[in-house]
């Protein structure tokens, strides 16, 4: 088995024994042991009580974070006409129809994020078995089927994060950057958790949020106490 190098050595004795931290701890501890040369990308993973293969336990939707995400979102819009000059003014990077729909049947998905007037959903849906495994397929249920699509783009631009639960029940997102404040991380770290909460499923039984962690790109993760994540 490989050796860890010094850096994560360090950074895990750091973390060890931090179970149960508040949230100010977790991030000021992440942002203490971020020593690579990038600027990492600080992540939420929650565990939930739920089963997402019961469509009664999905636990989905989005969030705007009140300090953005610190990272430059591509977003593609399919609309078309005025629709499609509304996307472009509010600063969509690729706009189209058929067009668009060729470009992705041949592989340049140069997106993160994509949008879809209603309309147009005749045309997107031939690419669900595209779009759907890359998490980029657009659905009413989290605003990016919309006929709003100028609002639609300045959320995704402005800091929007979508979330899903994967098959065991694992929710995570990326909140910021460690060069963020420690005050604005752990805004971004409580509004996430909000809603997660919020999203709770009808079919959810007995403990939803079992286990909340934090952890940046290239860092162990850290525990955080529920009370604190949820700002009680």
């Amino acid at each position: 088995m490989a050796k860890s190098g010094k850096r994560i050595r360090a950074a895990r004795e750091a973390a060890a024994g931090t179970t149960g931290a508040t949230v100010e701890q977790a991030v000021a501890l992440l942002k203490q042991n971020a020593q690579v040369k990038f600027d990492e990308t600080v992540e939420v993973a929650m565990n939930l009580g739920v089963d997402p293969r019961h469509a009664d336990q999905m636990v989905r939707g989005t969030v705007r974070l009140p300090n953005g995400t610190g990272k430059k979102v591509r977003v593609a819009v399919f609309a078309r006409d005025a629709k499609a000059d509304e996307a472009r003014e509010a600063g969509a990077d690729i706009v189209g129809a058929e067009d668009l729909m060729e470009a992705v049947q041949r592989g340049e998905i140069n997106f993160d994020r994509c949008i879809a007037t209603p309309d147009m959903m005749r045309i997107v849906g031939r690419l669900g078995k595209i779009l759907g495994p890359r998490n980029l397929m657009p659905n009413p249920r989290v605003g990016t089927v919309t006929p709003d699509v100028a609002e639609a783009v300045a959320n995704a631009k402005g800091g929007e994060v979508q979330f899903r639960a994967e098959r065991a029940g694992i929710v995570h997102a990326g909140v910021g950057k460690v060069s963020f404040e420690e005050v604005k991380l752990a805004e971004n770290v409580r509004a996430f958790v909000a809603a997660v909460t919020q999203a709770k499923p009808s079919g959810a039984k007995g403990k939803y949020i079992q286990k909340i962690a934090v952890c940046s790109s290239m860092g162990p993760g850290v525990s955080v106490d529920l009370v604190s994540a949820m700002g009680n």
